[in-house]
Parts: C-alpha cells; sequence; structure tokens
C-alpha cells in the first residue's frame, strides 16, 4: 500500500474516502458539523458514520472512545473498521485526519497500521467470477498531519506489510508451504537486501552436524527438512541477536497422532518461523543498525514406518540426550537444536518464538502471547515493544521445579513431563537447557497466531510477532 503524509484540507485529498475521528462527548467541527448526518455522529469506540459534506462526498466517521484512552492500539482497531468498510464501499485510496491528544508519531504508526492489517485478504486461490467482478483494492493512504510523522508512519508500514506476507506463508497449504518453499521465502528476501545473507542446509547436513532432534522430527515424512539461516550486518560491531523461529509446516503429531478436528490449523505450526523470516525483511528493509542472525528450523512432523516413536532416545545438537514420550511435543526438538547452533554461531541473546503449547491457550487465551526468560533485562524489553506494538506478552516463570519435570528416566531430558502440569512453562524450562547462560526469551505464541479476533487481525492468520521482533530489533539498534 503506498502511504503518503500531508498537510492538504480535507476537501482538496483527491481521495475516495475520508476518516475523521470522534471521541466521546465531542461534536464535529468545521464544515463537517453541518454536514448531511452529522448529526448522527457517534464517539463510541468502534461506532461508524457516514457523513456528507459538499466535498468530499463521503466522510466516515469513526469513534475513538474516551479521549483519556485515546493511544495506538485504539487507532490501530478504528484503522482496521475503516479499512473494511472503504473495502465495501470499493474506496481504493484512503485519508485519514490525525486525531489530536497524543503522541502524533505513535497515533499516527497506529493508524497505517491498522489499515494495512485491516484492509488484508487472502484469496488467491479462489477461482474467478465472471459474474461477480473481484472487489476493489484499497492501495493508497494519505495522512493528513504534519511532515513530522513521516518516518513513524514509513516504518509502520513497512512492519505491517512484512507482518501480511507472514499471514499469507501461515495461510498457504501445507503442500504449497513446505520446507523448501520457507527457504526459498529466505532467500529470495535475501536476494533483495544485500545486507542479508542465506545458508540453507538440507537432511543430509542436518544429520552431520548431529541435529538430532531436527533430524528425529522429519524422518516420518519425505519432505526434505532444512535449516535456514539468515545473517544480517547491520551494526558497527557490537552484539548479535539471535532469532529462531518453529518452522513445523504440517503437524500432525507423528505417532502420538492428533485428534482429526482443527487439525487442518496445524499447516500454521510455522507461524513462528513466517515470523522470523518476515521480520529480518523488514529489519533490512529498514536498515537498522542491528546484527543478527535467525535460524529456522523447517519439517514436517508425519506418522509412518520411519516416524520417530515413543520411547525412541535421541541426542540433541548441544550433546544431550532426551526420551521421546511424545512425539507431538516436536517443537521443542527443533528449537532445542536451534538454539545451540544460533548462540553457536556468535548470538549473544536470543528469542525464540513458536506455536508451542495448547497449555497456553488456557492461561491466556488470544490476548497475550507467554514470554519465559532468564534474563529480567531482556524479557522487560520484549514486554516493553509488546505494549507498544500492540502484540502483547505476559511474563511467566522459571523455578527449578519446573526444570526438574522435565528430567529424563534414561537420558537426560524427557520431551513432555510425565505430569500435566505448567505444560507451557516447562516446555520452556526443556528450552533452557540448550541455552546456557546467554540471555533468552521465548515466545509461546500458539493463542496468538491465528484465531485473535482484533479488528486488524480477524480470526485467521494473525502474522504475530513480526512487528514485535522488528520493534525488539529497533530498541537494539545502535
Amino acid at each position: 500500500m503506498k502511504v503518503s503524509v500531508s498537510q492538504s484540507e480535507i476537501a482538496a485529498t483527491g481521495a475516495d474516502l475520508v476518516a475523521v475521528g470522534l471521541c466521546e462527548g465531542e461534536e464535529l467541527s468545521g464544515e463537517l458539523a453541518s454536514a448531511r448526518g452529522a448529526a448522527d455522529a457517534k464517539g463510541g469506540f468502534k461506532k461508524l458514520t457516514t457523513v456528507h459534506p459538499e466535498q468530499p462526498a463521503r466522510v466516515i466517521v469513526a469513534g475513538l472512545g474516551k479521549r483519556n484512552d485515546l493511544d495506538a492500539e485504539r487507532l490501530r482497531v478504528a484503522a482496521a473498521l475503516v479499512a473494511k468498510e472503504a473495502g465495501r464501499l470499493e474506496a481504493t485510496s484512503l485519508a485519514w485526519v490525525l486525531p489530536e491528544g497524543g503522541e502524533d508519531e505513535a497515533l499516527a504508526g497506529g493508524l497505517v497500521t491498522g489499515t494495512i492489517l485491516g484492509a488484508y485478504r487472502f484469496d488467491r486461490f479462489k477461482s474467478a467470477d465472471p459474474d461477480d467482478p473481484e472487489p476493489a483494492s484499497l492501495d493508497a493512504l494519505v495522512l493528513l498531519a504534519s511532515e513530522g510523522v513521516s518516518g513513524a508512519a514509513e516504518t509502520a508500514r513497512v512492519c505491517a506489510e512484512a507482518q501480511n506476507r507472514a499471514r499469507d506463508l501461515q495461510s498457504l497449504p501445507s503442500n504449497v508451504a513446505t520446507p523448501s518453499f520457507l527457504s526459498r521465502r529466505a532467500r529470495e528476501i535475501s536476494s533483495a537486501h544485500p545486507a542479508i545473507s542465506t545458508e540453507v542446509l538440507g537432511r543430509e547436513e542436518i544429520a552431520a552436524m548431529g541435529m538430532g532432534g531436527l533430524v528425529a522430527v522429519s524422518q516420518g515424512g519425505p519432505e526434505e527438512p532444512k535449516l535456514i539461516v539468515m545473517r544480517y550486518g547491520g551494526g558497527d560491531g557490537g552484539e548479535t541477536l539471535g532469532l529462531v523461529g518453529k518452522g513445523v509446516t504440517f503437524d500432525t503429531g507423528g505417532i502420538s497422532l492428533k485428534t482429526p478436528a482443527g487439525m487442518h490449523e496445524m499447516k500454521m505450526d510455522m507461524s513462528g518461523a513466517a515470523a522470523v523470516i518476515e521480520a529480518v525483511g523488514a529489519i533490512a528493509e529498514l536498515g537498522l543498525a542491528v546484527n543478527l542472525i535467525a535460524v529456522i528450523p523447517a519439517t514436517e512432523n508425519m506418522p509412518s514406518g520411519t516416524a520417530i516413536k515413543p520411547g525412541d532416545i535421541i541426542t540433541q545438537y548441544n550433546g544431550k540426550t532426551v526420551e521421546i514420550n511424545n512425539t507431538d511435543a516436536e517443537g521443542r526438538l527443533i528449537l532445542a537444536d536451534a538454539l545451540a547452533y544460533a548462540i553457536e554461531q556468535g548470538a549473544d541473546r536470543v528469542v525464540d518464538i513458536a506455536t508451542l503449547t495448547g497449555a497456553v491457550m488456557i492461561a491466556l487465551g488470544s490476548s497475550y502471547a507467554a514470554v519465559v526468560s532468564n534474563d529480567d533485562a531482556l524479557a522487560g524489553k520484549v514486554e516493553e515493544v509488546g505494549r507498544e506494538t500492540g502484540e502483547l506478552v505476559w511474563r511467566l516463570p522459571l523455578h527449578p521445579e519446573y526444570t526438574a519435570l522435565m528430567k529424563g528416566t534414561v537420558a537426560d531430558l524427557t520431551n513432555a513431563a510425565a505430569k500435566r502440569k505448567a505444560g507451557t512453562i516447562s516446555a520452556a524450562s526443556f528450552l533452557e537447557e540448550f541455552v546456557g547462560e546467554t540471555p533468552w526469551a521465548h515466545l509461546d505464541i500458539a493463542g496468538t497466531a491465528w484465531d485473535v479476533g482484533r479488528a486488524y487481525t480477524g480470526k485467521d492468520a494473525s502474522g504475530f510477532g513480526v512487528r514485535l521482533l522488528t520493534g525488539l530489533a529497533r530498541s537494539l539498534a545502535g
């Protein structure tokens, strides 16, 4: 979407549709106050009213709720609702008047983000119907605001479009978005940005390196596993941030087979990988002064005569042995190898992101992702950025008693605790065994990767984590 900033008057924008915000207890001003329908405009949050001044022909009044509650998140929601209404009205261009009364850059970013995310649709597999023409696409947004918000608007555009690309990856069926497909997407990003280099390792190389977790999970099906390693050198020396994303492109549960209901959603078990891959692209497009290594272990988890079995023992990349008590606890096995590898390759602090446990949905629903960390400063930074982006996280604790749940009987560790206690935390405690003293934060996004239900993400793929990871990189950039 083309995004620009203008100081034009409402009547001179030339946009198909203009949007203005209205807070509770306030009234429209200027020419809008006498427009046809102005008396119906309400400031209640999420309420939309169309009014008709002489010029332009249509203005949408978006209710923003109480002025004291006005922030970027409110504008993300309001902008998404307006974008959907713009689609219904077949508008291809939209102008938004930046509301007063807040931090202009944050509010502008909220409007841009909400508009781009709210206008998203995934329909590439639908056949064209000659009797039902494809709806118009909203492809231009003008912010009526001071030139000072241009930088924030551009940053928001880059991040929101990257999030939509992650949503595309999530939504693709698993017979399209295979591990090889993800590796091609990473290379495509790399070819567009000289500061990124990408290396892709296949099954034989992964096995030769001793990545027993990725080998074990992948051995049940014919799809070639991939270890995707993306490096971005935007910093002048200094620390390297590591990002690790779970890339299970379809998860049947393996021999510990999942129930059929909802299994089709397991094409999105690579949501962490999608977030990392597209965040790297956004970081490069923004030219952030940060050094980065991203490691994406990608595989299917399939049942067959060659699949890993409950009771098997594997050796992970760092040499620790693991009893496989549940083949559906596969994500932690591939993340363990990737975390150890990222740290070996120079990551000074590392964040992993994964649709890891159903338990996190019981604990936090779809409003918050869980964050578990061995470092207060890193966890605090992730929480801070999450509040800014609206990709909220809630910290869960680590404790030696949780660690003890993951101790093996005849091996160093088990991949699934015998007792169903603290499932999200015990999974994170397993991962902690592979990071040593390196500052690390684990994001469990099983509840936020899809079916969130917010106006700007809907109930399908959300792309959660792209803006959070990019924002974290921005906060660490020199």
